[in-house]
């Protein structure tokens, strides 16, 4: 491309084309969003019209901005309304969702974003919406409930946003969605937002927009930045091997590997521990506050393998996964894609390894058919002498205190590095929840840092903390 034409399309792509508010481009500018990647060149526009819009995109592509500066532009901020809705699949992806919107609010004045999930405590999302809220954000369970027992009210919403609709679907939100749906005014927008679109999707998207506009963007990952490989294994005992050398010889800090059903999350993630590779397995089938410890620890990175099935996995709010393992090929095509773009994002590099058995060598050759390249299978690496345990970096100390008790990340790290106290340098994240507190520090710091902790003295007071795991 010459440098006219380079000039041309950056130009072409550029927020500033946009029909947004001064405030609006301003505060995108210095978050140093300028240039508009495909789904959002394409979808802001027709969402900026009043249109109904169905859009597909890969993982990573921006989907968030784009239906987020679509809801913001339609505000009226003296109108302390529910004018906005977005539903998604689970927690995790619901917190991010929000904490994007309200990044992207920044310079607009007194906007609400207030998010409603299960899991969490009803008094406090109760009182929030006593005082009004532009846009929800929240999963389809919770918000049902706060609309039958009429604590929230639609009847004055202009638009609705469906993120990842397919997985709600799967979870089996169907009937939730349609009572939610029924709620609002059918004069409303309706945004739907995908990796993938499948049959499912089709009839849910067909009956409740009103003449859609399809958009989906085909991204093929950078090979620069993903690196994909293939192996063929025997059989299960061979797949098992595999994977345990792989991570050996690659050890990531972060992984995830994908498998197909819940079961084998389970027994794969114990097997690997039992292997010694700090490993932890995430299903659909795990209570919410258990669900939020293990997601804790692998965002700070105190696990250094995520075991998951794909809907459990769906809205991760990990900003970088050094790899992806595929146990199995995925069932979908689509779903494949979604996995392997979990990693190389943001500009960072990234692999994904995917594990093939004698009985999945047509799922190879459709895979090879759907995205249009000819997929070599590799000999396994080798590993030279003994390789040692693969143990996460960090531990995880939970503190019995948080938002109520006035705490913040920066009384947590004064606590840690006070007076003959710990590096900064050594301390990880520091997450501060309503009531509780957690902090990642280096492994062989845990036993002071907890000395540190219990021995002194926050906000005037004493608070308990302890050592989690799995």
């Amino acid at each position: 491309m010459t440098d006219a034409h380079s000039s041309e399309a950056a130009s072409a792509s550029a927020f500033s084309r946009l029909p947004l508010s001064t405030e609006l481009l301003a505060n995108l500018d210095s978050l140093g969003y300028r240039q508009m990647t495909p789904i959002q060149a394409a979808s802001l526009p027709v969402m900026l019209d009043g249109r109904d819009v169905i859009a597909q995109a890969r993982t990573g592509s921006g989907k968030t901005a784009a239906f987020g500066l679509g809801l913001l532009s339609r505000l009226v901020p003296a109108s302390f309304r529910v004018q906005g809705l977005v539903l998604c699949p689970t927690r995790e992806l619901a917190d991010q969702v929000a904490e994007e919107l309200r990044r992207l609010a920044r310079g607009l004045p007194n906007i609400k974003v207030l998010t409603l999930c299960g899991g969490a405590p009803q008094g406090p999302q109760l009182a929030s919406l006593a005082h009004g809220a532009h846009l929800v954000v929240g999963t389809p369970g919770r918000v049902e409930e706060h609309l039958r027992k009429g604590s929230l009210a639609l009847s004055d919403l202009d638009t609705l946003v469906l993120d990842e609709a397919d997985r709600m679907l799967d979870m089996g939100f169907q009937a939730t969605l349609e009572a939610i749906i029924a709620a609002t005014p059918e004069s409303r927008r309706t945004w739907l937002f995908s990796a993938t679109y499948d049959d499912s999707v089709r009839p849910l998207a067909e009956e409740r927009t009103r003449a859609p506009i399809s958009i989906s963007i085909e991204e093929p990952h950078d090979e620069d930045t993903i690196r994909e490989h293939f192996y063929r294994v025997a059989d299960d005992a061979a797949r098992f091997e595999a994977l345990r050398l792989l991570l050996l010889h690659r050890r990531p800090t972060s992984s995830v590997v994908f498998c197909n059903t819940k079961q084998e999350t389970r027994e794969l993630a114990a097997a690997l521990d039992d292997a010694g590779i700090s490993a932890l397995a995430l299903h659909g089938d795990l209570e919410q506050k258990d669900r939020d410890r293990l997601l804790v620890l692998f965002a700070n990175r105190s696990v250094s393998v995520l075991v998951a099935t794909d809907v459990a996995a769906r809205g991760l709010d990990i900003a970088q996964l050094d790899a992806v393992f595929n146990y199995r090929i995925a069932r979908e095509l689509e779903v494949h894609v979604h996995r392997v773009g979990r990693t190389g994002r943001a500009g960072h590099q990234g692999a994904a390894f995917t594990l093939v058995g004698e009985n999945e060598a047509h799922r190879l050759e459709r895979l090879e058919a759907f995205l249009g390249q000819t997929l070599e299978t590799e000999a396994l690496p080798r590993l030279r002498g003994e390789s040692m345990p693969l143990r996460a970096p960090m531990e995880t100390l939970q503190l019995g205190a948080g938002k109520q008790q006035k705490i913040r990340p920066g009384d947590i790290l004064g606590a840690l590095t006070g007076e003959g106290g710990l590096d900064g340098a050594r301390i990880g994240k520091i997450k501060v929840l309503a009531r509780s507190t957690y902090v990642a520090v280096e492994r062989e710091l845990a036993e002071s840092a907890l000395a540190q902790l219990n021995g002194g003295r926050l906000k005037g007071r004493t608070f308990r903390a302890r050592r989690i795991s799995g």
